[in-house]
């Protein structure tokens, strides 16, 4: 635990493929394996060093025998069916990436190492956003032609994280402020409709997340109208920044349009992409049980992992070994939701709540994410989602044996105060300060 070099590990585990865009460069595929082994051997000496529970939790057996499920049944399918292993372990990489991050982030670190491992994650994606539009702008010749493929499959962990201080830590600051704006104002100019859509469910998340009954709901709802009131604001000025961006956006929307309702082509593609995995994956009762492999060719001969993350899944390991992610995912967010609301209300100093808030924002993303795309078709986005995976899982486990160690004392049954993990002391003051950079 108090290994000198900790920091480091932790920064080059998250910070490299912060800036991992492909096609960035002339070397970009020597850069993407560098930055690749890099992150991946910083994410190797951090599992050296941590601290491991000594308590069992059955949310943390789920979902790590759910992840491995995953990766051990894609090894099965590849052999079943002979996909082309470059392609397999192409795709494959970000979901071994997120199991990684899921190892790092779920284990029960001391505050400090906590606090650092979240100030990575947030300057890393701070860091892929930059980085990424500014690639685009570089790319496209300027802001106005810069397209969604610059904004990160990440953008919506930062909004989250933001979001976080606004409703629930209640540190309204200039930066942060500026911070989100600027966020809404990317989206606008990247025309990303998708992603516009996952911010306003992101918004919906913590109106429920902050409600622990009905009353309390209209207070919360009133404050997300103001937030979605400010938005508003911020889209009127873009649109008269930015006329021509405007003008893409009207000829976008259909209710705005005197003629009939033009599809989308990029809908329609996507469509065709569904159908025609969904086709392959139930043509036989093989594939239909293990499903057709990572990096299978489907529609448009396209072996990258598809658009849609839900069918894709299905589509990869079939019955078997393709819903195992996402119930980790969809029951993680659940229980690590009910409960963050139920202690919210009644312990609101619950060691390592501030923690577990974050986290779940930052993994509510994936869902909020896959409504434009496959949040797991991205190197960087694989490793944040892990990690983000790891502390809802990690902090879950800590906060629930604290909770059940102070219900045993208001009844007045004895109590041992074990640990309830090895090598860290149960600390009941894990730190509840912003680890977003704001200024005040």
């Amino acid at each position: 635990m108090r290994n000198k070099f900790a920091v480091v590990w932790i920064w080059l585990c998250l910070l490299p493929l912060a800036f991992d865009f492909r096609g960035a460069g002339p070397y970009s595929k020597v850069v993407e394996i560098l930055l690749t082994v890099a992150s991946m051997a910083a994410a190797c000496a951090i599992l050296l060093i941590a601290p491991r529970f000594a308590r069992r939790s059955r949310l943390r057996t789920l979902v790590t025998a759910l992840l491995l499920l995953t990766l051990i049944g894609s090894v099965a399918t590849q052999w079943l069916q002979g996909n082309d292993p470059g392609n397999y372990l192409r795709v494959i990489l970000p979901f071994l990436l997120m199991l990684l991050g899921f190892f790092v982030g779920g284990r029960p670190w001391e505050p400090q190492r906590l606090g650092q491992m979240e100030r990575a994650m947030v300057w890393s994606i701070i860091a892929s956003l930059v980085f990424g539009y500014g690639v685009g702008i570089a790319a496209g010749g300027g802001i106005e032609n810069v397209g969604a493929i610059s904004v990160p499959v990440t953008f919506l962990c930062l909004q989250g994280l933001l979001l976080h201080e606004f409703v629930f830590a209640k540190r309204i600051t200039t930066f942060a402020v500026l911070l989100f704006l600027a966020t809404i104002v990317i989206e606008l100019v990247s025309m990303t409709r998708s992603v516009l859509v996952g911010t306003v469910l992101l918004l919906a998340y913590a109106t429920w997340l902050a409600a622990p009954s009905i009353r309390p709901f209209f207070t919360r709802g009133l404050r997300a109208v103001m937030i979605l009131t400010l938005l508003g604001a911020t889209a009127a000025a873009s649109a008269a920044l930015f006329p021509a961006v405007a003008e893409h956006w009207v000829q976008r929307v259909p209710f705005a349009q005197d003629a009939r309702i033009v599809r989308d082509p990029a809908t329609i593609t996507r469509l065709a992409e569904i159908k025609d995995q969904y086709e392959q994956t139930t043509s036989s009762a093989l594939s239909m049980s293990v499903g057709m492999g990572y990096g299978h060719d489907y529609a448009l001969r396209k072996w990258t992992a598809g658009h849609d993350f839900w069918v894709y899944q299905f589509f990869a390991g079939g019955l078997l070994f393709g819903l195992a992610l996402p119930i980790a995912i969809l029951w993680a967010l659940w229980r690590g939701s009910m409960a963050y609301r139920a202690w919210r209300h009644r312990a609101p100093d619950a060691p390592g709540l501030p923690v577990l808030g974050r986290a779940l924002f930052v993994l509510a993303a994936l869902p909020a994410t896959s409504i434009g795309g496959n949040p797991l078709g991205d190197r960087f986005s694989g490793l944040v989602f892990g990690v983000a995976l790891g502390l809802v899982v990690a902090s879950y486990a800590r906060i629930s044996h604290a909770m059940r160690l102070r219900a045993a004392e208001a009844a007045g049954r004895p109590t041992q105060h074990t640990t309830a993990f090895y090598d860290v002391p149960q600390d009941a003051s894990l730190p509840t300060q912003s680890i977003v950079p704001l200024r005040h």
